[in-house]
């Protein structure tokens, strides 16, 4: 039996198979859903799992996603944590290093900036600086970016920031299938993975197929999704910005204007490959991100294609980012400062030449 106690840890925290989800959907479920049962049926299946962080045991997660976990698993399996970001990260890689597969819920990612030293220097770097004797099967997970009116210190989006790191893998779901196959294929890696969720999503119910209800489903870490195909414009996006572009989509087919959505679900690894022959395709490209412009993920989507599938472009890349100042309070700036469906469909438009 694994145990925090066994390894010394718990006093200090008192205070595969894989599936294609093209079947038709049996189902809806939300977010908060999928997060809840994954997690569930993970700790359910390896005795090593188990969820640590503020608020996930006696209040059930800040938003609900740990709720009836710790009744079924105890608080050796559920922690509650102090509010000490760099403290309770700490000890989850540790415990990462004797065996155990920690979940660490940050409240949001924001707060993960406290923890930064033990998520790169920590986890992220140690297999490689110990020739591949050390694993850290850890999963980092919890909201990213902007939720609605919480200032700028709690609206950041950090998939740049953790995709450009190596030895970590960044996942980004949008829907509730995602969510699912995405979490368990990350608890079950052996690697520490970056799961970046969206508070704003949480609540959102989406079809799953009969497949992905299964306990055993679980989705290819690396591999992007096409969400509908097209011919005349690729667009690519994660998370909360796949359903704009997906909105986006139904506009531009009212005008004639055929867009292929690529939902990428995996920062790091990319599936260059996908976007590319996508690209090849249309000929076309539009990036869109909450992130930063600069250095954004975007960037390095343009990057892989002008290396790649330079003469198939017929048109400049245009790239759809948050604005490059820290994000307002106010909301009518704050909705200025993210990308808007007309947005996608303005960059759309332009690189199909069509009057905007």
């Amino acid at each position: 039996m694994y145990s925090l106690q066994r390894i010394g840890l718990g006093h200090l925290l008192n205070s595969s198979k894989c599936y294609s989800s093209e079947a038709a959907a049996a189902k809806k479920m939300t977010v908060r859903e999928a997060l809840n049962s994954a997690l569930d049926e993970e700790m359910s299946a390896d005795p090593k799992v188990f969820l640590m962080g503020e608020e996930v045991g006696e209040y059930q997660g800040a938003y609900k996603i740990s709720k009836g976990l710790l009744e079924k698993y105890g608080p050796e399996r559920v922690c509650d944590t102090p509010i000490t970001e760099a403290g309770f990260t700490g000890i989850g890689v540790g415990a990462a290093y004797y065996g155990l597969k920690p979940v660490v819920e940050f409240m949001t990612f924001n707060f993960a900036m406290q923890a930064m030293d033990h998520i790169i220097n920590s986890a992220a770097k140690t297999n490689y600086m110990s020739a591949g004797q050390i694993s850290v099967p850890i999963v980092f997970r919890g909201p990213n970016g902007a939720a609605a009116g919480v200032g700028a210190q709690h609206s950041q989006c950090y998939a740049a920031w953790y995709g450009s790191c190596p030895g970590l893998k960044v996942l980004a779901p949008y829907s509730s299938e995602d969510t699912r196959g995405l979490l368990k294929a990350a608890i079950r890696d052996p690697d520490p993975v970056i799961f970046l969720e969206n508070e704003l999503l949480y609540g959102e119910s989406f079809p799953v197929s009969a497949e992905a209800v299964d306990s055993s489903f679980c989705l290819p870490i690396g591999k992007a999704k096409i969400e509908i195909e097209g011919k005349d414009v690729t667009i690519t996006a994660f998370s909360k910005m796949v359903g704009y572009a997906l909105k986006a989509a139904e506009i531009l087919a009212k005008e004639g204007i055929s867009a292929e959505v690529i939902n990428l679900r995996s920062i790091r690894p990319l599936d260059r490959a996908t976007i590319n022959a996508s690209v090849r395709k249309t000929n076309r490209l539009v990036t869109v991100e909450e992130g930063f412009p600069q250095h954004g993920v975007g960037a390095e989507i343009c990057t892989s294609v002008i290396e790649e599938s330079f003469e198939y472009l017929d048109a400049p890349v245009e790239r759809i980012a948050g604005a490059d100042v820290p994000m307002p309070y106010a909301a009518n700036l704050e909705r200025m400062a993210l990308p808007q469906v007309e947005d996608v469909v303005r960059a759309a438009k332009r690189t199909c030449y069509r009057s905007v």
